[in-house]
This record gives structure tokens, C-alpha cells and sequence, in this order.
């Protein structure tokens, strides 16, 4: 990872983050922070939040913009725009993989380039985005790098 210089990733996300920690945090993937000589926070938790606020702002846009879908065709549409390819795709056009923190198996297994670590470290960073800052910007976020013009539910 380039530890000191997030600039650049700050830039292809189109946030700058004021807590610098949090992007690092969402980077940070539980290899690295088992090998750390001080404890470290890793991902994990700021994925679980990043998941569960994304399946919330496209269940939101898919519920208030297709009014006569039924529950099950709200569900399935849902679960096409947030699954771990959709994500990754996105992850990879980012460029987030060389910022990922890895520890040393990790790495070896180029664990930068693995479609599911891409994915939980964009959710991760999704969630980073909303505890910086609100829902607001990280809905706009998500639809100005996740789910662009050409992304159809």
C-alpha cells in the first residue's frame, strides 16, 4: 500500500476524507492488522456498516423509482446492484487494490487482485465515507462511482 500517500486514491474516489484514519482503517485488511506490532483496526466492522448503508440507499432509489415493482422484483433488483462482482468491478476501476494493507501471506496470494477483498474494502469505504462526513455525500458517492449512468437495476 502506499501508507503515505492516499492522495491519489482520494482523488479517483472524489472525497477527501478530514479523518484520514478511517481511510486507512477501510484499507486495512485483518492480515495485516494480526501481523502489526501495535494493534491495529482492520475493515471489517466499517464493511458491515458500508453493506448495510448501501442496501439501504438502493433499496431507497429502486423503491421510489419503480412504484409498481412488486417486493420480490424490488429484491432481486436490489441484490443484482450489490453483489460482490458489481462491487469489485468497481473496486478495480477505482484502483483501490494497490492501496489495500495486506499482511505477508496476504500478498503473496496477491490478495490486491482478490475480487472479494476488493469488494468488502470498497463497502468498507463507503462506510468510512458516511461516518466522515453523511448520507447524503456518501449517496452521492455511490452513485457518481458505484453506479454510473450506464448502470442499469
Amino acid at each position: 500500500m502506499k501508507k503515505n500517500n492516499l492522495k491519489p486514491l482520494e482523488k479517483l474516489l472524489g472525497y477527501t476524507f478530514k479523518d484520514k484514519q478511517l481511510l486507512t482503517t477501510a484499507l486495512t485488511h485483518k492480515t495485516y492488522a494480526f501481523e502489526a506490532p501495535t494493534p491495529v483496526e482492520y475493515n471489517e466492522r466499517l464493511e458491515f456498516l458500508g453493506d448495510s448503508i448501501l442496501n439501504f440507499i438502493i433499496a431507497e432509489t429502486l423503491y421510489q423509482s419503480n412504484q409498481y415493482f412488486s417486493e420480490g422484483e424490488l429484491t432481486r433488483r436490489r441484490a443484482q446492484g450489490v453483489n460482490n462482482n458489481v462491487l469489485a468491478d468497481v473496486a478495480v476501476r477505482l484502483a483501490i487494490g494497490p492501496y489495500l494493507l495486506l499482511g505477508k501471506g496476504e500478498l503473496k496470494q496477491q490478495g490486491a487482485k482478490n475480487r472479494t477483498n476488493l469488494a468488502n474494502a470498497l463497502e468498507a469505504l463507503i462506510g468510512a465515507i458516511y461516518l466522515d462526513s453523511d448520507l447524503d455525500t456518501v449517496r452521492g458517492f455511490i452513485f457518481k462511482k458505484i453506479y454510473t449512468k450506464e448502470f442499469k437495476f
